[in-house]
């Protein structure tokens, strides 16, 4: 749809969720920024509400920064293992680092509208968090089962919104948008285990440093004791090398389970324009991967650069 009769249309972006292929909505932002567009709404799942959130206080340059120098043991040194039930990560560690250099803002009070969505475990509802604590929303909305620890709020406990809607389109819609750009970061991960396992050892194999994933892993997993014994189906034995390990059966569990919900939620309510990143290789946690992944996130919208302008009637 084109706003020819529109010269102002209320742009809204939707942020997916997708773990460490989130990073590639900063690479989308900057994109648009540089054409001038600036979106009047952002809404955000899990990943997508962590950079949404941080972009609409008006912290993404900094976070950017961060994030380019962040190396593989940093990551780990933000997994503050905990042996309570519901989660191998609390998240205090890593909530306490981004209100130390964000603050925490009421969500209500920031300077762009923004919203988050989560999902209240027991009653398999999808709630939008619109209002309270910024940081007490991201954490929610970023709370992957199994991984993270659910957050309470009020008499519910909330894990990561994109069990229910993994790319908000319709929230976004509700708060005011009259055009809505989505980043989708599930697009085609399902059944591409094996490809993707492939082009993620290429990508790992041709990367600066040439650590292999099983060393990253294997420390991270050390922390996890002996529940994650079998993180990675590199570790197998040789006749079962092509078996996944548990974090990736996760994974791969979490990725189908996401992919297969945004399309039936897309094609129910959909955006008038999707950018698709293609990170499918990436693993789970691989979060200091984040120059390549910004780079896929510019990549991706300029290739769409003439239906975006088409879309809001720009020159």
């Amino acid at each position: 749809m084109k706003y020819h009769h529109m010269t102002t249309p209320k742009i809204g972006l939707v942020l997916g969720s997708g773990s460490a292929r989130g990073w590639s909505h900063i690479g989308v932002i900057r994109v648009l920024s540089e054409w001038g567009i600036k979106p009047d709404i952002v809404c955000g799942c899990s990943i997508g509400a962590l950079v949404g959130g941080i972009y609409a206080a008006g912290g993404l340059d900094e976070f950017e920064s961060w994030l380019l120098k962040l190396k593989k043991i940093d990551v780990i040194s933000y997994f503050d293992v905990t042996l309570a039930s519901g989660g191998l990560i609390s998240g205090d560690r890593l909530m306490d680092f981004f209100e130390k250099h964000l603050g925490n803002p009421d969500i209500e009070s920031l300077p762009l509208p923004f919203a988050a969505v989560a999902t209240d475990l027991e009653r398999g509802r999808e709630v939008w968090l619109r209002s309270g604590p910024l940081i007490h929303g991201i954490r929610a909305s970023i709370s992957m089962p199994g991984i993270f620890t659910p957050v309470r709020q009020n008499d519910r406990w909330l894990v990561d919104g994109g069990l229910i809607n993994p790319v908000p389109v319709s929230l976004c819609r509700v708060m005011g948008a009259d055009v809505v750009i989505a980043v989708n970061l599930n697009a085609g991960l399902s059944g591409k285990y094996g490809q993707a396992q492939r082009e993620r050892k290429r990508a790992e194999d041709e990367s600066d440093d040439h650590e292999k994933p099983s060393n990253f892993t294997g420390r991270l997993k050390s922390g996890f004791t002996s529940l994650l014994s079998q993180v990675r189906s590199e570790e197998t034995d040789d006749e079962d090398s092509d078996k996944p390990g548990i974090f990736d059966v996760l994974a791969r569990s979490l990725d189908i389970m996401q992919d297969r919900v945004t399309r039936s939620r897309m094609v129910g309510e959909p955006p008038d324009l999707t950018i698709t990143p293609r990170l499918d290789y990436l693993g789970l946690l691989e979060f200091h991967r984040a120059a390549e992944t910004i780079e896929e996130g510019e990549k991706r919208t300029r290739s769409m650069e003439q239906e975006i302008r088409e879309l809001l009637n720009m020159p």
